[in-house]
């Protein structure tokens, strides 16, 4: 049986393949190509285009071109399996919580729904990551006219956010990669207030992936290895204290990876059973709950 590497490798490679996505601007298929010997995820990995621009990618998960526009030169990676801004209905005043929030793209996006009296949180492990945003504020600042955005060092795992202290917890395709999801949701129900929801969207499967796949760390980078079922989200959020669980199977985000040639897809689909596909097995999921 082939041996899943321990939680602190687990992270230390999740940390560097960001860390260089942070550096590179986004995940390309030119990287893919000439830096990983045609390897999606050589040193590096992500949720991201191999063969599409980041707008593209973007526009495909859900998000409208008129918010790609507004957004801060190199927020929008293309790291996204979703639209979560799109899921929670923000109003003015809230205070969002985005956990995993790369360049800022979904901060930056939240702002100006939460407006003046709102607040926009964004917590990120990566140095780069959390750089990369924060020299991206004053281009939104200059665009919005509002200052209601902070990025946070700190792991989603054991969030920088007081007890109690936010509206609605986002995130994009980021989940997944955590060591320890359980500890994730619990860590959601302690800073949320009471009533307070969840808009996520994160990759899910619909049932376990083969063992090859499940133990290739370059996977794990790329959002599919770390994977869950989706019953094992909907127990985990639950055993956490969440209510009203809704997950939403979004398939057109794995059918247009695949479609796009995507290397780390088409390596996952070469190693599928004989007459199963790869939609058989991962979907982008929209998950929405909230604290009673």
């Amino acid at each position: 049986m082939a041996q899943v590497p321990n939680i602190d490798i687990l992270r230390e490679k999740v940390l560097e393949g960001y860390s260089k996505i942070a550096r590179d601007g986004q995940w390309s298929g030119v990287q893919a190509t000439s830096e990983a010997g045609g390897s999606c995820c050589g040193g590096g990995g992500c949720c991201g285009p191999t063969t599409i621009t980041a707008e593209q990618v973007a526009q495909a998960v859900g998000y409208g071109a008129q918010d790609l526009t507004a957004l801060p030169e190199g927020a929008n990676m293309g790291l996204s399996c979703g639209n979560p801004t799109a899921i929670a209905a923000l109003r003015a005043g809230e205070v969002v919580l985005d956990l995993g929030s790369g360049g800022g793209m979904d901060c930056f996006m939240a702002g100006p729904r939460v407006g003046t009296t709102g607040r926009v949180i964004g917590v990120d492990m990566t140095p780069d990551m959390l750089s990369k945003a924060r020299r991206n504020i004053a281009s939104y600042q200059a665009q919005s006219g509002l200052d209601n955005v902070e990025f946070r060092l700190g792991e989603i795992e054991n969030l920088p956010v007081a007890d109690a202290s936010v509206d609605v917890v986002l995130s994009n395709c980021v989940i997944n990669l955590s060591p320890d999801k359980a500890r994730v949701w619990r860590e959601v129900v302690r800073v949320l207030k009471r009533g307070g929801r969840v808009a996520i969207s994160d990759l899910a499967l619909l049932r376990p992936l083969p063992e090859s796949v499940v133990a290739d760390v370059e996977a794990l980078i790329g959002c599919v290895a770390g994977a869950q079922l989706v019953e094992t989200i909907r127990g985990e959020m639950a055993f956490a204290g969440l209510v009203d669980i809704t997950l939403t199977a979004k398939p057109q985000y794995v059918q247009a990876m695949s479609t796009w040639q995507d290397p780390l897809y088409l390596k996952i689909i070469e190693a599928l059973p004989e007459g199963t596909q790869i939609g058989d097995y991962i979907t982008s999921l929209d998950i929405a709950a909230r604290k009673p």
